[in-house]
């Protein structure tokens, strides 16, 4: 029954994320207009903006003017109830799930928005790395260096200290990284949207397991990236890459496969 509870919570939730994956990147309110279609403008009534059972009464197309619903929308809602549903399964009816099941709708919303526009949003971004600090005391980090010269600290004390310095560390590391690649190379190799999305994942994960998201992301971006650079015919010097998408896809990875595993 939970596990149903949460997959109906994901639904919605990522209802929500399509409407901030399409407006957040291009300024738009995510409250006011009520959902319109992108070609024709029209607003789209609530029957038509039912997740994932509208999309397949409408067969994918727009009611008004018949151009078709992208294919993200669905996806993202039955991932995210995907996603909501392995926590509860995870964890149950506990605040670890509650925090995971947020950590993943950032994600998914963050890994979308940088697939479609090349922009990580600020309110995912900044608001998920004052989320993830202050959840920190309630749902404890995993410990790392810090608790060696913080021993006999309060447990939430520690624990908060923990997520500020694996996002400090994190997103400090990572500004080097794109300000050496910068030097060397005299062009952006990273933008502070990547920076800002490892300080939210550091706070959430604390730092050893941050780092493995930053290998991972840096490996899934090699392999996934190269590979669509040579079958695309794309110019390796001059595509952007996708890194906040990879970066999400390894979080997501860490968070459900190895952190449960301790």
């Amino acid at each position: 029954m939970i596990e149903a509870l949460a997959a109906l919570a994901g639904l919605l939730v990522g209802s929500f994320l399509n409407v901030c994956i399409y407006r957040l990147p291009r300024d738009l309110s995510v409250v006011r207009p009520r959902s319109y279609c992108p070609h024709c403008k029209a607003p789209i009534a609530w029957y038509d903006n039912i997740p994932l059972i509208s999309f397949a009464l409408l067969r994918g197309r727009c009611r008004h003017c018949r151009n078709r619903i992208p294919i993200r929308y669905p996806v993202v809602e039955l991932l995210t109830a995907a996603l909501f549903f392995a926590a509860a399964r995870l964890y149950g009816p506990a605040p670890e799930a509650l925090k995971l099941s947020l950590f993943a709708a950032l994600l998914v919303g963050l890994i979308f928005a940088d697939l479609e526009q090349r922009i990580l949003p600020d309110e995912f971004t900044l608001g998920g790395l004052v989320a993830g600090v202050g959840l920190a005391a309630f749902v404890p980090v995993e410990p790392g260096l810090l608790s060696l010269f913080l021993a006999g600290s309060h447990p939430k004390l520690l624990s908060v200290a923990e997520a500020v310095a694996g996002a400090a560390f994190c997103a400090g590391g990572i500004w080097l990284v794109g300000q050496l690649y910068y030097l060397i190379r005299r062009r952006e190799g990273l933008g502070l949207g990547d920076v800002k999305m490892l300080g939210m994942i550091g706070a959430f994960l604390g730092l050893r397991q941050s780092l493995l998201v930053m290998l991972l992301g840096s490996l899934i971006g090699s392999v996934a990236g190269l590979l669509y650079i040579r079958l695309a015919r794309k110019d390796p010097a001059t595509y952007e890459l996708p890194y906040g998408t990879f970066l999400g896809i390894a979080a997501l990875a860490v968070s459900y496969l190895v952190a449960p595993l301790g």
